[in-house]
């Protein structure tokens, strides 16, 4: 992935380090209103890169009758807004259908709320009953608005008051996904690598159990996912050095239940008789050993910041981990097992099912933790239970989820890194003239190391049969250099600059069929598409942009239905929910940031190519349509 801080860092870190050290302080959880107690808590088988932009496919037919949601969803209130994603399935889609295309454009503020914090803000608000629960960027409090009085004021903050010492590692500005609701508990992370559980009524502390070491370059900037009294929680930190894991926790008491390394012996992969991968090169003991250079497993990466979902119905939990480290290929030859990998995982234990990894040996930054849509599909006149997902290297991958076999993948964007995916082997096929190394300068990199898509999520539809994908435009320069490992410092090895992609736009919104494997319609953006996506039975998809609109389009067409103006730029991931009067509403978060806002949030300079590890080259003009700050909205039809 990818830094945000400019080039003093690196000496900052020891004083980070040293107030590491020094202590921590008690968490509070402090009431709205002064009269509330205050509690205190411490060939045909190769799918090749599609010609671009894709064939439109046929115009859409009139509205049918809503289609059954995905199975192996969660089945919360239709009013509801549980975990980040809505539902296990992870499609982001809403039931609520008082807000149509038809409409939209009659959209009005119903109230906000500002956070006042400066670092981006991606996260998504939880909804449970007539309240609203947001979690913010560092340092990572917890609000919790009143939705059913006017105005929605505050009901309780909870800080928990993180080490500061986390702002010093934290790749990609100090954001926080969000949180997951269950069982009368709020379960979030905080960014110095704490797992916290409080009570959804009180805001008073459950438990809190630490998962990351600072010290190392461990942070956590993921939504957790709850299944099964179980709380998923990964890391960040791939460009540091660090070993990528995923850990389950006891959702009662806090106490760890088992962790899965993305990288090392099978033992700690959690790999065992049941492991049963689809493809030769995914079997074979020790792979997460045997596919590096001797003991650069315990260094290369795989963390898991990504996104989670979870069929019930196979009781497998679904993720992806990152890129492997450092970023100069040539310092781990091999395919570097298991990065750039989605693993299907049995939740009570951990134990691995399936894995398949989607860029062996990546050489471009193309971290595997993008969302995996759980949904059912005819493919090929045959009913499958498959898991889709637009992947950072480019293809959009339609898996069957039993199994992980590759039932197509096809480019969603401009690529030239790669020639496919062999469908007989499930191999990606890198481009040998895109190849990176040290002393090597690769010119038009497509897609660049923030990948096709980076973390931001998609929203499915069962009503249009469509994925809605927020993603990227963007190429780059790479070269590759030499770099040494210093626990807590950058272990990158690379030279980068990036920029516009064909057609001069930086991101698109893109309505994409994974049966026919091609864009229904496509929306282009002056920026990268940086915010979460969100589908409603109205017939209307809402996303954010880096300049600051808040948008919401037909989601057949594509056509652009109303547009707000926010004070800040959008990479959070809106909701809707219906409120206690009945009325459904729409919320998301402002505040620019992240990754590719990091020129405005971490106040980068714009002229220097290299700040951002290139991608403020991209964005350098993104200061003249934003300010950073962050600001919820919340809105209603009057």
């Amino acid at each position: 992935m990818q830094f945000v801080l400019p080039a003093p860092w690196a000496a900052a870190l020891v004083v980070w380090l040293c107030a590491a050290l020094s202590g921590c302080s008690d968490e509070r959880a402090r009431p709205a209103h002064p009269a509330e107690p205050s509690p205190r808590q411490s060939d045909p088988d190769v799918a090749r890169p599609a010609a671009w932009p894709p064939d439109p496919v046929p115009p859409l037919p009139a509205a049918p009758a809503p289609a059954p949601a995905a199975r192996a969803q969660a089945a919360p209130a239709d009013g509801e807004w549980r975990m980040a994603a809505r539902d296990f399935a992870g499609t982001r889609f809403s039931p609520l259908d008082e807000i149509r295309s038809d409409n939209v454009a009659s959209l009005r503020v119903a109230w906000t709320f500002a956070t006042g914090l400066d670092p981006g803000h991606e996260a998504a608000p939880l909804v449970v009953g007539d309240t609203m629960y947001v979690v913010g960027p560092f340092p990572n409090p917890l609000f919790a608005f009143d939705l059913g009085r006017p105005g929605a004021p505050l009901r309780w903050r909870f800080d928990p008051e993180p080490a500061p010492a986390a702002q010093g590692v934290a790749c990609c500005d100090l954001v926080n996904r969000g949180a997951a609701y269950a069982d009368g508990l709020v379960f979030f992370n905080t960014l110095d690598g704490h797992a916290v559980a409080v009570d959804a009524r009180t805001g008073a502390q459950r438990w809190r159990t630490r998962l990351g070491d600072v010290a190392k370059g461990e942070t956590i900037t993921m939504a957790p996912l709850v299944v099964k009294g179980k709380v998923l929680v990964g890391n960040s930190g791939g460009e540091l050095g660090v070993r990528g894991w995923l850990a389950a926790l006891d959702a009662r008491t806090g106490r760890e239940a088992w962790r899965a390394f993305s990288t090392g012996p099978d033992a700690d992969v959690l790999i065992g008789p049941e492991f049963r991968p689809f493809y030769d090169a995914d079997r074979g003991a020790d792979l997460g050993v045997h596919t590096w250079p001797p003991q650069a497993w315990q260094i290369g990466g795989g963390t898991v910041w990504g996104w989670l979902t979870y069929d019930p119905e196979l009781d497998l939990v679904y993720y992806g981990t990152a890129n492997p480290g450092p970023w100069n290929a040539d310092q781990r030859v091999g395919d570097n097992k298991w990065t750039a990998t989605v693993f299907a995982r049995r939740p009570d234990d951990g134990r691995a099912i399936w894995a398949y990894q989607t860029t062996p040996h990546d050489q471009h930054d193309y971290d595997g933790v993008n969302e995996s849509v759980l949904l059912d599909l005819e493919i090929a006149g045959r009913a499958r239970k498959v898991l889709v997902r637009p992947d950072r290297n480019g293809y959009v991958y339609v898996l069957d989820r039993g199994t992980g076999e590759v039932l197509s993948a096809t480019a969603f964007v401009p690529v030239n890194t790669s020639h496919g995916v062999d469908l007989r082997t499930g191999r990606y096929l890198p481009n040998p003239a895109k190849g990176t190394g040290v002393g090597r300068m690769t010119r038009d990199v497509c897609p660049a190391a923030p990948g096709a898509k980076d973390w931001q999520p998609s929203a499915w539809s069962p009503r249009t049969r469509l994925l809605y994908i927020p993603h990227n435009n963007l190429c780059m320069d790479f070269q590759g250099v030499e770099v040494g490992y210093i626990a807590g410092t950058p272990y990158i090895g690379a030279h980068v600059r990036m920029y516009a992609g064909p057609g001069g736009h930086r991101g698109v919104l893109s309505a994409w069929d994974p049966v026919a494997g091609r864009a229904a319609w496509t929306v282009e953006e002056r920026f990268p598409v940086w915010s979460g996506a969100l589908a409603t039975a109205g017939d209307v998809v809402f996303y954010g942009t880096m300049d600051g609109w808040f948008k919401a389009v037909d989601a057949r067409s594509g056509a652009l239905r109303w547009r707000f103006r926010t004070a800040s730029g959008i990479v959070g991931q809106p909701v809707s929910y219906r409120a206690p009067d009945g009325r459904q509403h729409v919320a998301v978060l402002a505040g620019v940031g992240g990754w590719a806002g990091a020129v405005v949030s971490a106040g980068l300079d714009p002229a220097d190519p290299t700040a951002a590890l290139g991608f403020a080259h991209a964005m350098r003009d993104l200061p003249r349509y934003t300010r950073r700050g962050g600001v919820l909205y919340d809105f209603a039809l009057p």
